[in-house]
């Protein structure tokens, strides 16, 4: 995908971003429960969009550092966020402007299922990352492609584009799909411990009516796949 592609709807997407079941009352309600206590801890959200999460977080009482390859959603999180966050264009697909060790904990919130490779953005991450330090990211979850198309190979990394519909502006997105293992296997060579694996449910104050119709009296629907990783020490992943 193109860095400025989100240029051409950022504030349609923005919009939907703000109260659409899948970021307002899932992705970012099961994000925050992952970082926990984040008082006083330094995070980059890196693909923060025109930065709901971001200030989430700052309102959380944490240090936020924002990046985002589209300069249309940074103009939108800088009219948002003002100068409580650090702002700035960045690909995470090339290196990143920080210093090593630089945050607490990072956040990669529906960015990786865009690129086909994931080695050189895993890399920076853990760089930017204190010993120890926490990856909280969402992809999309890796069962949903072959089962809505069972003709497709689960195994294959593969890219595929879906036509999205935000606040009435249709836009073509192209994901890549890879399987379970490819994933934790990318997390492990770049030096992460994968310390939790989250399917979790939709927030209990979801409306009724923006529910998947037929789920009854069910908590959760398949979606994302969440992760927590643990920047290892270089040291101690090479034993």
């Amino acid at each position: 995908m193109k860095a400025d592609h989100y240029d051409s709807f950022a504030e349609s997407y923005a919009r939907e971003n703000e109260s659409g079941l899948f970021n307002a009352h899932y992705e970012r309600p099961a994000t925050l429960d992952l970082l926990g206590d984040v008082t006083g801890r330094s995070i980059l959200d890196a693909g923060c969009g025109a930065g709901p999460l971001s200030a989430a977080l700052l309102d959380r009482g944490a240090q936020v550092t924002g990046l985002d390859s589209s300069a249309a959603m940074l103009a939108l999180a800088r009219r948002r966020l003002g100068t409580d966050a650090r702002l700035l264009v960045a690909d995470l697909a090339a290196p990143l402007p920080f210093d090593t060790g630089e945050f607490d904990d990072a956040v990669a919130s529906l960015v990786l299922h865009y690129l086909e490779d994931w080695s050189g953005p895993l890399a920076e991450l853990h760089r930017v990352l204190k010993p120890g330090g926490r990856l909280i990211l969402a992809v999309n979850h890796p069962v949903i492609r072959p089962v809505v198309y069972p003709q497709d190979d689960y195994f294959a990394i593969m890219p595929y584009t879906e036509d999205y519909t935000f606040d009435g502006k249709t836009a073509s997105l192209t994901f890549w799909h890879r399987p379970l293992h490819a994933m934790t296997d990318a997390f492990t060579r770049a030096g992460f411990a994968i310390s939790v694996i989250s399917e979790p449910p939709f927030s209990p104050d979801t409306p009724r009516e923006l529910l998947p119709p037929g789920l009854g009296d069910r908590t959760s629907f398949l979606c994302f796949l969440f992760f927590v990783l643990e920047a290892v020490p270089r040291s101690a992943a090479s034993h």
